[in-house]
C-alpha cells in the first residue's frame, strides 16, 4: 500500500510512504530539509509502522507544534 500524505505546518510538501505487511518499505519526501529527510527515510525503512509512530509522534520543530517526523507519524496513523 502506498500512502500519499500532504504534511501541515512544516516545510515538506508531500510524503509518499510504501507500507507492506505493516513494515515501512520506502519513504520519499518532497521539500523540507533534504539531508535530514533522506536520513529519516533510511532509518525508518524496515521498521514497523507502530515503531515509527511510537518514536516520531509528537516531535516538535522550533515551536511549530509539529515536525516532518511528527507528520510522518500522522500519515502512518492512517494505516493502523
Amino acid at each position: 500500500m502506498t500512502i500519499e500524505f500532504t504534511p501541515k505546518g512544516v516545510c515538506s510538501r508531500k510524503m509518499l510512504v510504501e507500507v507492506e505487511d505493516g513494515v515501512v518499505k520506502c519513504l520519499q519526501v518532497t521539500g523540507g530539509c533534504h539531508g535530514n529527510l533522506q536520513g529519516i527515510s533510511k532509518l525508518v525503512e524496515g521498521m514497523t509502522v507502530e515503531e515509527v509512530i511510537r518514536k516520531l509522534d509528537g516531535i516538535n520543530c522550533n515551536g511549530k507544534g509539529t515536525s516532518c517526523p511528527d507528520q510522518l507519524a500522522q500519515a502512518l496513523k492512517q494505516v493502523v
